[in-house]
């Protein structure tokens, strides 16, 4: 029998990413002489990827910016976020030893996100947590990314599990619709970075705490239910 496969997004669910996301963002507003800015500015931004990032930066700071500009701030963001990946960078409060307890109850681990997979992989070897997922899919892994259901459901098929005993956690709209239309129940937390609360988009659960997964795991999947009595 195929195991249950537990497939998580990565900025906002499983790692607060927002530190060095930010620390790359005010290197490249510094270097175009423009006023930094914190977190609290930024919040809903951090799960949008690296251009909206800079173009939240630079309407904040009242600076004009070419559209002509934007692939190469990209690019410069991406090479300074590479070299940070994980200075600050740390699991969200309880989610290593959810994963853990999972895998301890035989249930396999993957990761599905809309992070280029060559900071994705790095990253995640860096916290030490790699080798705990069977699939590491990126944004550019597959021609589609979420809320694509195909990227999900590749990623599940990578890890050689099935779509009928896989759950996915998200943080995000994009998570939730990808779940949906590939038809995995999918678990929303409300700590991530989505710009509403994710009960409004319709996971078939939410959870405040990663000490809440498993009873939420069991409620909403017999697979994980099994696995999890």
């Amino acid at each position: 029998m195929t195991a249950p496969l537990l497939v998580l997004d990565l900025d906002g669910t499983l790692l607060d990413t927002a530190p060095d996301l930010l620390g790359a963002l005010n290197a490249v507003l510094a270097e175009e002489r423009l006023p930094t800015v914190d977190r609290s500015a930024l919040t809903t931004n951090f799960g949008q990827g690296a251009r909206s990032l800079i173009v939240e930066g630079f309407r904040r700071a009242g600076a004009a910016l070419a559209v002509e500009r934007i692939d190469d701030l990209v690019a410069r963001f991406i090479e300074i976020y590479a070299g940070r990946l994980a200075s600050e960078t740390v699991p969200f409060p309880g989610a290593v030893q959810a994963l853990d307890r999972l895998q301890a109850r035989g249930i396999r681990l993957a990761v599905c996100t809309n992070k280029r997979v060559h900071l994705a992989v790095p990253l995640l070897a860096s916290l030490g947590l790699a080798h705990r997922f069977a699939a590491i899919l990126g944004g550019d892994s597959l021609p589609v990314r979420k809320p694509h259901p195909d990227h999900l459901i590749g990623t599940v098929e990578a890890a050689g599990g099935l779509v009928g005993a896989s759950v996915m956690v998200g943080d995000s709209d994009a998570d939730i619709a990808a779940a949906k239309g590939a038809g995995i129940p999918v678990i929303g937390v409300s700590f991530g970075y989505t710009p509403e609360p994710i009960g409004a988009l319709g996971p078939d659960a939410v959870i405040d705490h990663f000490d809440a997964i498993d009873e939420a795991l069991a409620a909403i999947s017999p697979a994980f239910a099994d696995a999890l009595a």
